[in-house]
């Protein structure tokens, strides 16, 4: 049973980065805005988390910038897809290649360095119970994402907002006509989103591998894209695939001492293989008519007059 638990808690651990930005993506592309670049967001949360730390001493203060500085690059790329409506697909990658080179550089000073890991707290009662244990005896960011998913579960199945927000991403002119503001709804959720998934990346550098080395992220903000994708856009099923993900990166480091027969190097691989080829499936209009995506995502909302 000792066995169990911990694995469990290892797969909470991993796959709390991935949670935090997959809730990110779902927000944003329930107002049908797609975002490429959450890898970008979270090496940048990544750095300026960890950068925050080292230099402060104070890990709350970390997890504040990295959402701060996630919000608004959030709210630059909202301008720059929505307001402006460039290419989404091309603004995302130049995310992707912004973020990562910003965060080289920003960190450049700080790699291989260490800080202090984000304070773990085991819940009297639920912390001592098997199974129960690998989701009660976490560091304060994973009890964090829970409250993280239960808000955004919240707002977009009980709420006036979540309806209002999918209908912005399934019909924007029908959404507009009903009063619906449309480009608010648009950047708000960009905004927001962008903020989630910087949190994820701080997750990694102060909590899951409290250091920073360049690229830490190591894809993660691409499988966050894909588990949107296998969860339906439901956050239910959001929290399902983080945790599906994060169990297959936490198995790869206990596989030997559990005597299988397999490679961790296969298991490593398998999370990008799937992700690969759910976007190239992803990438044809077809699929995303079979796979429930709102039917606005990526597509640009312009006024009748604007056009």
């Amino acid at each position: 049973m000792e066995t169990v638990d911990a694995i469990l808690q290892a797969t909470v651990r991993a796959g709390t980065p991935l949670l935090y930005a997959a809730l990110g993506e779902l927000v944003t592309e329930k107002s049908g805005v797609l975002n490429l670049g959450v890898e970008g967001f979270m090496l940048m949360g990544a750095v300026t988390g960890f950068v925050t730390v080292n230099i402060a001493g104070l890990p709350l203060l970390g997890v504040v910038v990295a959402a701060l500085v996630g919000f608004i690059m959030g709210v630059l790329y909202a301008l720059l897809t929505v307001e402006f409506a460039l290419n989404q697909v091309v603004t995302g990658l130049a995310f992707v290649l912004g973020g990562s080179g910003l965060s080289g550089f920003l960190g450049k000073a700080y790699i291989g360095k260490t800080i202090s890991q984000v304070p773990s707290w085991t819940v009297p009662v639920l912390g001592n119970i098997p199974i129960l244990k690998g989701f009660f005896s976490q560091d304060w960011l994973v009890y964090l994402s829970y409250l993280v998913f239960f808000t955004v579960w919240y707002f977009v199945k009980r709420t006036r907002i979540g309806v209002e927000l999918s209908a912005v991403g399934e019909n924007p002119r029908s959404a507009d006509s009903a009063g619906i503001n449309v480009y608010r709804y648009r950047f708000i959720a960009t905004a927001v989103g962008g903020s989630l998934m910087a949190l994820g990346g701080a997750h990694i550098s102060l909590a899951y591998a409290p250091m920073w080395i360049e690229n830490m992220t190591a894809g993660r903000g691409w499988i966050a894209l894909v588990i949107v994708i296998f969860a339906f856009w439901d956050p239910t099923r959001v929290l399902l695939g983080a945790y599906l993900f994060g169990g297959v990166s936490a198995l790869q480091y206990r596989v030997q001492t559990l005597n299988i027969e397999i490679s961790p190097y296969i298991l490593g691989m398998f999370p990008y293989l799937v992700t690969i080829g759910v976007m190239l499936f992803f990438s044809s209009e077809k699929a995303k008519k079979m796979l429930g995506a709102p039917r606005s995502l990526g597509k640009p909302y312009l006024r009748e007059g604007e056009k």
